[in-house]
This record gives structure tokens, C-alpha cells and sequence, in this order.
């Protein structure tokens, strides 16, 4: 007989963190890559703070997610890129094909705009962030197959537009994110995320509300044409 592979109790411990509805909404909302408070996370999952508050600390003790205090106040957020991934990751591969029908006006016209252009953690998604990952391939700047990759030209395009790339950490430069509503690769890594905090700061995009949903600028859309050859009306 051969031995119990010794990761295998880790897996299970991970996949236990994750398999409870309340703590998957958790983490689907902190995929915004921003730090939330728990009477925030406990409003959009829709339970109590002392329940909440319970959940978040299996979560934190189990690595999943980083927490500050910062006076009475509680943040929480995911604990680096790799658990981002394994959320979207995750929630791509669940049900593939199904359709969640949306149960008001409200949340239909939020399910479009999640659609149209999201933020995955750091970096570009929906229809956005494949229409700018496509852009990159056809212009030979990016690399899909095999594997994901910035060419040459892709290195000195990113230095053209001024977009620094930290390639100090272990984080692969360029990664392939299957997007969850398009069924396709996303660019994320260490370009995807440098590439999605310029296009905020510089106004090329913008956030809509408080959620992970953004939108292209008038900006943006000529900013994308210029350097990408982007059509505005793929962006809207």
C-alpha cells in the first residue's frame, strides 16, 4: 500500500474553507482587490455580524485572507494573488454554460456592467479585458500559446506607454485568467495588474460604484485606439 500523499489534508483543509456559501460570497466580493470591513462583508452576504465575524476568522487562520484593525474597524482582504486566482479560477470552472438569472432590474443592469468590464483582483476583465488581451495577440505584443507570454515587442510596448513591470517577486509576468462570463483567457500577472492600475490612474477607466465593475473613458477609448488600434464601440 502506498503512503497518503501528505498534501493531501492541506487540500482538503483549503477546499473546506471555501465550500460554505457566505465565505464563497465573501471572497467573490473581495475579488475587487480592495479592503473591506466585516459589517460590510456581512451586509452583502446577508447574515448577522456575529456570524460573519465568525467565518472571516476561519478564513484568516487558514490564510485565505489578511486582516488590519485600524481603530473599531476590521479589514479584511484576499491574501495575495494566487487565492484571487483560485477564486476565479474556481468560479469559472462551476456550472460552465449555466445562466444565473438576475432577480430585479437593479441586479441585472449590475450583472451588464460586471459583464462589459470588471477588475479580477488586479487586473482587467469581462468583455474589456478580452477585448484588450486580444489586441495585445494580434499585434504580436502577447503570446498564448503554449503558454502566456510578453514578446519582446510587448516588453518595449509596455515601456513605450510608460507602464513600469515589476519583475522583482515570484509572480509570473504574464498569466492566462480564464474569464468567468466569456469563457476565455484574461491577461493577468504582473502585466495584467500593471496594466490595469495605469488604465485607473491615468482615467482611462473607471470604477462604477462601489462594486468591481468599471467603464472605459472617453480617455481610455482614445488612448486603446492609439496604442492598441481598439475600436471605441468594442468597448462599450
Amino acid at each position: 500500500m502506498t503512503a497518503k500523499d501528505p498534501r493531501a489534508p492541506l487540500l482538503a483543509r483549503l477546499a473546506a474553507l471555501i465550500a460554505d456559501e457566505t465565505r464563497a460570497a465573501c471572497l467573490l466580493a473581495l475579488l475587487d482587490g480592495r479592503a473591506w470591513t466585516a459589517g460590510e462583508l456581512a451586509r452583502h452576504a446577508g447574515v448577522a455580524a456575529s456570524t460573519l465575524s465568525e467565518h472571516l476568522g476561519k478564513l484568516v487562520a487558514g490564510g485565505v485572507l489578511t486582516e488590519e484593525r485600524q481603530g473599531r474597524h476590521r479589514y479584511v482582504r484576499l491574501a495575495d494573488a494566487r487565492i484571487a486566482q483560485l477564486v476565479e479560477d474556481l468560479t469559472a470552472q462551476a456550472a460552465p454554460g449555466a445562466v444565473v438569472r438576475p432577480r430585479s432590474l437593479r441586479e441585472s443592469s449590475a450583472g451588464s456592467a460586471m459583464a462589459r468590464g470588471r477588475t479580477c483582483y488586479d487586473h482587467l476583465a469581462g468583455r474589456l479585458g478580452i477585448t484588450v488581451t486580444d489586441a495585445l495577440t494580434a499585434r504580436g505584443l502577447l503570446v498564448q500559446d503554449p503558454g502566456c507570454a510578453l514578446t519582446d515587442a510587448g516588453l518595449g510596448w509596455f515601456a513605450d506607454a510608460g507602464i513600469g513591470l515589476d519583475r522583482t517577486g515570484r509572480r509570473p509576468l504574464a498569466r492566462a485568467c480564464l474569464d468567468w462570463t466569456e469563457r476565455r483567457p484574461h491577461l493577468a500577472g504582473v502585466a495584467g495588474a500593471a496594466l490595469c492600475r495605469h488604465a485607473l490612474d491615468a482615467g482611462w477607466c473607471e470604477r462604477i460604484g462601489s462594486g468591481r465593475a468599471v467603464r472605459v473613458t472617453a480617455t481610455g477609448e482614445r488612448a486603446l485606439a492609439e496604442l492598441l488600434g481598439i475600436d471605441a464601440a468594442a468597448l462599450r
